[in-house]
């Protein structure tokens, strides 16, 4: 091939890699438009249904039990018949889902049930994005681009949280509880059809729904080495410091808006819950361009890696640690705007580093590692009401997450590697 065509192709894989990024950020925005819908329309549907609090929280908690179940089977489907095809025919299932929620609530007067199986059905077919979405990026994207993809497709969770509070309250007010499910079962919809038309021929996808149907896998390469990756100290080290991550993640955005509600009853609520979310966007794309950044000026890749997880599990637990030894409302919104900011960080830390470490089969140890994330932030959250409610102080849930932190930290300076190890022969550290 002649300079000139190698320069062609080279400049049409860059097209597709950018339209592939847009598109996998709206993905991601559409994927959280979707999962908060149900939590803004609780109190609506709560009046309409004659829920209390504790069946109210019933249904709000059941999508994280369907969530947690197919974090590592989507992550091998994603390795063997492709993580593209594998969002593809999940987002078609939870967009319909999401659209004819408002239909499935009239279906009989068992409005409990119904809406609690559709959002354990939710979670169960969300489940699969995150590691369908690392087994696509670890071989799709180069090494040196790993970090700002990852983090500009992850900023699309910030976009679809403000964008369902922000249009989805306006649906809420003028239109009712159903019209939300509408706008965003809507757009996913229209987002599948985008992707089908434009990006994904029809005979890949049915030759994945072939595999699927027949169990087959589709190359030689497609069994894990489950073995050979959980014999290395920096696989476990990566899960413990994924799973610390997502926990203290998940401890500070569900308990964070009772904190301010409970501590500055007289604030104005769209200040605590919009500003940190601001924040969280341009600090993950700015992660994601410095840790590119290093690595392309010769620094080694697990440095890059272990300088971002400690500013995302080591320095954000610094200003939560802060957010309980303050009185002041503006510091507080400071402190809880730079902890969250800063967890964006992990993006470019431990989630590229398990695509360092085995991007053959990514998906499934990034599901392994979610998934254990996803059940201990669930502990976590009890844990730390747990704390509150005995102690009376808030401090102890902000001590809670320091220490979860910085286990993670700890383990992931200590053991955590650059090089794979996903193949039998040795490969130099990066």
């Amino acid at each position: 091939m002649t300079p000139t065509g190698r320069c062609r192709d080279s400049q049409e894989a860059g097209s597709e890699c950018q339209a592939w990024t847009g598109t996998l950020l709206l993905g991601t925005c559409l994927l959280y438009c979707a999962r908060s819908s149900m939590p803004i329309c609780t109190v609506s549907m709560s009046q309409d249904f004659g829920w209390n609090k504790k069946e109210a929280g019933i249904v709000l908690s059941s999508f994280f039990w369907g969530y947690c179940l197919t974090q590592v089977v989507g992550g091998h489907l994603g390795d063997r018949i492709g993580g593209e095809k594998v969002i593809l025919l999940s987002a078609s299932a939870w967009g319909s889902i999401t659209a004819v929620t408002p239909l499935l609530a009239q279906l009989s007067s068992a409005h409990l049930a119904f809406m609690t199986f559709s959002r354990i059905l939710m979670g169960l077919l969300q489940g699969v994005y995150f590691p369908a979405l690392t087994s696509l990026l670890s071989q799709k994207v180069r090494d040196s681009e790993r970090a700002f993809t990852y983090s500009t497709v992850g900023a699309g969770s910030q976009f679809g949280t403000l964008l369902t509070g922000a249009v989805g309250s306006l649906l809420l007010e003028w239109y009712g509880w159903q019209s939300v499910f509408y706008f965003s079962g809507g757009l996913t919809l229209l987002w599948v059809w985008y992707v089908y038309r434009y990006l994904l021929s029809g005979k890949d996808l049915v030759l994945a729904l072939g595999v699927l149907a027949q169990g087959l896998p589709v190359s030689r390469h497609s069994r894990v080495p489950w073995r050979r990756l959980f014999r290395k100290p920096a696989v476990w080290a990566a899960v413990i410091s994924q799973l610390s991550a997502a926990c203290s993640f998940f401890v500070l955005i569900s308990w964070l808006p009772t904190f301010f509600k409970e501590t500055f009853p007289d604030a104005k609520g769209w200040i605590f819950n919009v500003v940190p979310w601001l924040v969280a966007i341009p600090a993950s794309l700015f992660s994601g361009f410095l840790s590119d950044h290093l690595i392309n000026q010769g620094y080694r890749a697990i440095t890059v890696r272990k300088f971002m997880q400690g500013m995302g599990l080591g320095l954000s637990s610094v200003f939560a640690l802060c957010l309980g030894h303050t009185s002041s409302f503006c510091e507080s919104v400071v402190f809880a705007s730079a902890s969250i900011g800063l967890q964006t960080f992990n993006h470019s830390g431990i989630s590229v580093n398990i695509q360092d470490l085995a991007p053959s089969c990514a998906g499934f140890l990034f599901g392994v590692a979610n998934t254990a994330g996803a059940l201990a932030g669930v502990v976590g959250v009890c844990l730390g009401g747990y704390l509150i409610e005995t102690t009376g102080s808030w401090t102890c849930l902000f001590n809670l997450v320091a220490i979860i932190s910085s286990l993670g930290l700890c383990t992931f300076l200590v053991f955590g590697q650059a090089q794979r190890v996903d193949l039998s022969s040795t490969h130099e550290d990066l």
